[in-house]
């Protein structure tokens, strides 16, 4: 609408800014709105002639960023008091958003380092999941979920170490695309990447607005656009329940069921559809922990001061520290046999479907608060999305329905190296067939938090 001039960028972004004024203080998916910058941005969107403006394909449109990537101007914080100052240029995915039209509404709010798998932070306080306040939305993207959920932006960026991406967006009714590992170009303020287990990657309300958001992130012209038409080509599905070795995680009954539901919709539309134990490898979880902890203890040792992080997340860079660097070294040697083993599935098979998550989205009440030991052994209620990112490979979380406690559920669809293409006209297939749950605004006032 905005690039055919039947809105203005500036009515769209007021609306936005209205939309933040009314839900953020229930939820406090922000850590800090840019309402200023962003209407001045609309007001050079209005002002370029028809064709300029037409060139743009995400003219006018709100953008959040996750606040663990660099905007121009802005404080990275990673849910710390922790920060190294003020920002002198936007990361390049921020950049390639903004020569695409998008406006930058805000940063959304993490825990510190992106650590955890619910979104809560002694300096930036406690998001809340709009479907129910009392729960998360899950994390480290969680904040960039609830804004996307709540139309409080229209996508957000996120980052996926261990499934940020993915997980906050099944528990919010999202799309949420893990790309294929340097897909999109991951800034220097990411050090390591967690030694390669970090992507950055979309949450949209679509499937489409994902292939938009990835073709531009990406500079891939409209090659994952095209990838989202449904196409009657009949798949090679197979279903992986089990868990990799040692994350003692059970599927609730909740998770089985969306699994199910799943895969009798893609037999419906004439998939074939075969169960499979997915073979992970019997060093998986170690070698990802590995990486994970000595990424976080990079990420600690680049702060001018370490004394203003939360005592929980200076004792897991502790742990990073106590590694030897010949652990690292193993873990990422053994990759290539832990990637050669889950693409044995591949012979059989041209999509994996797992469970998103071993549980519903977790009351606020049961993360935990304090303890690195305590807090990591929760954080495997995602054990089924960490071991793409250690092999590089894309995975997407999409809807898939509601549960007994009116929140969504969701599924990941994971794929060969390099083919977010297949997921993405997957994904596509199964929102025609059953469109995705869209969160609709509790009647009167929001309480405030």
């Amino acid at each position: 609408m905005v690039r055919s001039g039947a809105l203005s960028a500036r009515s769209l972004i007021e609306t936005t800014l209205r939309r933040i004024e009314r839900f953020d203080g229930s939820i406090n998916a922000y850590r800090v709105v840019m309402g200023e910058t962003a209407m001045a941005a609309a007001e050079r969107i209005d002002a370029l002639s028809e064709r300029a403006r037409a060139s743009l394909p995400l003219a006018g449109v709100a953008v959040a960023i996750k606040d663990d990537t660099d905007v121009e101007g802005q404080l990275t914080a990673w849910g710390s008091s922790a920060h190294r100052g003020i920002c002198e240029r936007d990361s390049d995915v921020v950049a390639r958003l903004r020569h695409a039209g998008a406006v930058i509404i805000g940063k959304t709010n993490v825990p510190e380092l992106t650590l955890w798998p619910w979104t809560a932070s002694k300096r930036w306080g406690v998001t809340r999941n709009p479907w129910a306040t009392e729960r998360t939305p899950g994390g480290s993207s969680g904040g960039s979920a609830a804004a996307v959920c709540t139309g409080m932006a229209a996508m957000a960026l996120g980052s996926d170490g261990g499934g940020s991406v993915r997980y906050p967006a099944g528990l919010t009714g999202l799309v949420g695309l893990k790309p294929q590992r340097d897909r999109v170009a991951v800034g220097t303020e990411h050090h390591s990447g967690w030694h390669g287990l970090l992507v950055l990657g979309p949450l949209t309300r679509s499937v489409r607005d994902a292939a938009l958001f990835l073709d531009i992130a990406s500079g891939g012209g409209t090659v994952f656009r095209e990838g989202v038409i449904p196409r009657p080509l009949r798949l090679r599905i197979a279903i992986s329940t089990n868990a990799p070795p040692g994350t003692r995680v059970s599927l609730s009954k909740t998770g089985r069921n969306a699994v199910d539901g799943a895969a009798a919709m893609l037999s419906d539309l004439g998939h074939d559809v075969v169960e499979i134990d997915l073979n992970y490898g019997v060093a998986s979880l170690w070698d990802s922990t590995v990486r994970l902890l000595i990424g976080v203890h990079d990420d600690a040792a680049s702060l001018p001061d370490r004394t203003d992080l939360e005592r929980r997340t200076r004792a897991v860079a502790r742990l990073g520290a106590l590694l030897p660097s010949r652990s690292l070294r193993s873990a990422l040697r053994r990759e290539v046999a832990m990637a050669a083993s889950m693409n044995t599935v591949f012979d059989r098979a041209d999509v994996v479907l797992t469970p998103l998550c071993a549980e519903p989205a977790p009351r606020l009440e049961d993360c935990p608060d304090t303890g690195a030991i305590r807090s990591l052994r929760k954080a495997n209620t995602s054990a089924w999305l960490v071991p793409w990112n250690a092999i590089g490979q894309p995975a997407i979380a999409v809807p898939v329905g509601i549960d007994e406690h009116g929140l969504p559920t969701a599924v990941q669809l994971a794929g060969r190296a390099g083919d977010e293409a297949t997921l993405l006209g997957v994904a596509a297939e199964i929102e025609a067939s059953r469109p995705f749950p869209r969160w609709t605004a509790p009647s009167g006032p929001p309480p405030r938090r």
